[in-house]
């Protein structure tokens, strides 16, 4: 399988403070991965190291293939834009009605008529379950989910290969949460694209992901299958996998 992201012996500090500590990873084309530790573990530091955002202290990064912190910026770029972001609690420019902030990267790309924006943006719109009614919404007339589903057609406007994820349903009630996983599902299997995804949903755990990987104490404690994670000790990884929630949503998996 083509590998999308390849971590190796990162290291990550700011100043004194220790963030990460040797966390090697990869993911391949189609992979679901949930990325999951304490606040304060360093997750969204680590996602954005895997753009070239935020460089590593030390480490390499491979993104589709190439050594993305010893390219130049203009080539980190481009690698960019095959990339689309989910960002938490959807991020909506609050100015910008559902149209425009969906086709906010197209414009910011000024490589498209508006004509075309237009096709794409009502395109993306049906993709994610909404209506040529809900363009000219404001981000305060919409529902939680409504937010999360303009903030993933925005994401998902450039077509991206390889999508972004910072707590996709946070805030959202059962409901609501399950319709968005669903949805994100669905797009999986039409479009195929890899995912990366910050989440302590235990239900988008068990569903969706194809990889989990738990961080603590500054280091990747556990990375694979459900399976692998649930076998992991630390004490991490028992509190929060092996609880009672975690025992009714994993079944006897989490039992031991």
């Amino acid at each position: 399988m083509t590998e999308v992201i390849r971590l190796e012996h990162i290291f990550t500090r700011f100043g004194d403070l220790i963030v990460h500590e040797d966390i090697s990873l990869s993911l391949n084309q189609g992979e679901i991965l949930g990325l999951v530790g304490a606040s304060g573990s360093g997750k969204t530091v680590l996602m954005r190291e895997m753009i070239a955002l935020h460089p590593p202290t030390q480490g390499q990064v491979y993104l589709f293939g190439e050594p993305i912190l010893e390219l130049p910026e203009a080539r980190r770029q481009e690698l960019r834009n095959r990339c689309g972001m989910l960002f938490q609690n959807g991020a909506l420019f609050s100015a910008l009605n559902v149209y425009d902030n969906i086709a906010f990267p197209l414009r910011e790309l000024g490589c498209l008529d508006e004509e075309t924006i237009r096709a794409l943006v009502y395109q993306k719109l049906t993709m994610v379950g909404l209506t040529a009614e809900h363009a000219f919404l404001s981000p305060a007339e919409l529902s939680g989910g409504m937010v999360r589903r303009t903030a993933l057609a925005r994401a998902l406007i450039l077509e991206p290969e390889l999508l972004f994820l910072d707590e996709p349903t946070s805030g959202l009630d059962p409901v609501l949460s399950e319709e968005f996983v669903n949805l994100l599902g669905d797009l999986h299997r039409q479009l195929g694209f890899t995912v990366v995804m910050i989440t302590h949903d235990l239900h988008v755990l068990r569903d969706i992901c194809t990889k989990i990987a738990l961080l603590a104490d500054h280091r990747l404690i556990a990375f694979g299958d459900l399976a692998t994670v649930l076998a992991c000790d630390h004490p991490f990884a028992r509190r929060f996998l092996h609880g009672r929630r975690a025992q009714r949503i994993f079944g006897k998996a989490a039992d031991g």
